[in-house]
Order: structure tokens, then C-alpha cells, then sequence
């Protein structure tokens, strides 16, 4: 397999001069905001409530381990 630096990626878009491909990176660049945004609004939702009260009752604070 070969591979020639001189050959832009079938996948890329051509220059021709009107800006396309700074349109791609820019509309690249805010869907990758945007992605992070919401990963950090799904980790921020799974991380548990900070509360300043105490658990009420006693289950599971004394645990009888004789045999």
C-alpha cells in the first residue's frame, strides 16, 4: 500500500476559493462545542446531590456479625 502527500483525501472538500472549506472547519468547530457542552451536562446531571443532611433512621449502621 501506498500513500502519495501530494493527493488531497477523496473525503475533503475541494478549494475552489469561496471559502468551503472554512465553512467545514468553523461548522466542525461548533458541533464539537456543542458535543462537549452536552458531555459535560451529562456528567454534571450523574454526579450525586450535595446535601448537608444526614441519612434518617438507623438501618445499616449496626451490623451484627456474630456467628
Amino acid at each position: 500500500m501506498s500513500i502519495n502527500i501530494n493527493n488531497a483525501s477523496s473525503f475533503a472538500p475541494a478549494n475552489s476559493g469561496n471559502g468551503t472549506i472554512l465553512s467545514v472547519a468553523v461548522k466542525a468547530k461548533e458541533l464539537a462545542e456543542a458535543e462537549g457542552k452536552m458531555a459535560l451536562q451529562l456528567i454534571e446531571s450523574a454526579a450525586p446531590a450535595s446535601s448537608s443532611s444526614s441519612p434518617v433512621g438507623n438501618i445499616g449502621k449496626n451490623i451484627n456479625i456474630q456467628v
